[in-house]
């Protein structure tokens, strides 16, 4: 097993331990004014340190990336997606290789979903029923189910460090009975997941907090999971169109009650101001389509929100993306080169995918060393003044006071302060 770089060398005393047969979770910091930890977590092949970002390679690969690119880019753990790797390369055939690490040369760490987001999100759904998931085969039109116990067969042959349970997916906006029923149904699941489970010793499987937006489905869902002692949680239902104010009061919610020493993974989260915020409400695991998926659409991440390099003004900007990013791309392309290649050319699209996965190793890596410091909070201050300037949106402002940093007072060393607004988004930063 390997281990990330020395952040936390100077810290041999965990303040807290989990262990599990195939995960050890040490805190290491703790900011004094937040919720937010930095954390080593032990898998099976790679020793990672949270809070991290993991970037989603859908069938085993990212677009246009190398795993020894992603190896120097600092990543730790990488996705893969359950139902596309059943699908091809299949189980049998991931077996044969000796698991996905092996198949795809990669020796750091893999989590992979339950296949379950896919039924929903992806296919023709035909019903959800106590047994699983029925679904129609988008290859031939036929009927397939899956089940709590196909899904972690499935991931048993992939052989990830994390699997992530089989739960039944409602959509954040969903209200009524059928949040209670998804919830109740989620736990069920789980509990014959486990049972399934052939490789307790090799690979971890998380359970996934449920409840939509209702805080009761949330408490009792959030409890109920702590009671089987998991080698990690995950916090699932969110990121799916619910008003941001909503978003982070169930996030709060259940790092509240999620066991303190087990690792916390908030689903679907990549923006940058969501992972700051989220790490300081106790978060310690990230994944999302976006970074990479805008990267296709030309789009580059800064620390000021983002450029859209195909806009005209860069077909003379002879400037890196962000002189202050060390990856490949800013050391050897300009602005203006990617303008011309980044929506037309796989070239483009590649560079662009290098730096925005470069951005989130770094933004983690700086939230990170800010905990280990004890001065989250002034990066906290410093990287909404730089991301939004004046205004704020509202909801951030809201979490980040629950926590006790409030960007609406003056902050003498900066002269910052910010004003709310009720926006869940704000494209470029208001001076």
């Amino acid at each position: 097993m390997t281990a990330a770089s020395g952040e936390f060398d100077g810290l041999t005393t965990p303040l807290e331990t989990s262990t599990s047969p195939a995960l050890r979770f040490e805190v290491l910091a703790r900011c004094s004014t937040t919720k937010a930890r930095a954390s080593k977590m032990h898998l099976p092949h790679y020793t990672a340190h949270t809070p991290m970002f993991m970037p989603v390679g859908t069938m085993g690969t990212m677009k246009g990336v190398t795993t020894k690119q992603l190896e120097s880019l600092d990543c730790h753990v990488i996705l893969g997606n359950t139902y596309h790797l059943g699908s091809r390369p299949g189980p049998e055939l991931l077996e044969k290789a000796g698991g996905l690490h092996k198949f795809m040369a990669w020796d750091r760490g893999l989590l992979t979903d339950s296949g379950g987001f896919q039924m929903v999100s992806l296919l023709k759904l035909a019903s959800i029923t106590e047994e699983g998931v029925e679904f129609e085969n988008p290859h031939d039109g036929k009927r397939m189910m899956l089940t709590p116990e196909m899904s972690i067969g499935l991931q048993n042959s992939i052989g990830a460090d994390i699997m992530m349970q089989l739960d039944d997916v409602v959509s954040s906006l969903t209200t009524g009975p059928r949040v209670e029923e998804a919830m109740w149904r989620s736990i069920r699941w789980l509990d014959r997941g486990m049972k399934a489970h052939k490789r307790p010793t090799e690979q971890n499987l998380f359970p996934i907090v449920q409840g939509g937006l209702d805080e009761k489905l949330r408490t009792l869902s959030a409890r109920e999971l702590s009671k089987r002692d998991a080698p990690g949680y995950a916090i699932g239902g969110l990121s799916g169109g619910e008003a941001k104010d909503s978003f982070w009061r169930m996030v709060t919610l259940s790092t509240d009650i999620l066991p303190t020493s087990k690792p916390r993974y908030c689903m679907g989260v990549g923006y940058a101001e969501d992972l700051v915020v989220c790490s300081a409400l106790g978060v310690d695991m990230y994944d999302c389509v976006f970074p990479t998926r805008t990267a296709r659409f030309g789009n580059a991440l800064v620390r000021t929100g983002s450029l859209a390099l195909r806009q005209g003004k860069y077909g003379d900007d002879f400037e890196p993306i962000d002189k202050d990013c060390d990856c490949t791309t800013c050391r050897n392309y300009t602005r203006a080169y990617l303008h011309t290649t980044a929506t037309k050319e796989t070239t483009g699209c590649h560079l662009v995918t290098i730096h925005n996965i470069a951005f989130q190793m770094r933004l983690m890596r700086d939230i990170r060393q800010a905990i280990v410091d004890d001065r989250f909070p002034e990066f906290i201050r410093l990287f909404m003044q730089k991301r939004f300037g004046r205004t704020v949106p509202a909801w951030i402002v809201n979490a980040l006071k629950s926590v006790n940093v409030d960007l609406t007072t003056l902050d003498p060393a900066t002269g910052y302060k910010a004003d709310p607004i009720d926006e869940d988004f704000q494209r470029e930063p208001n001076p």
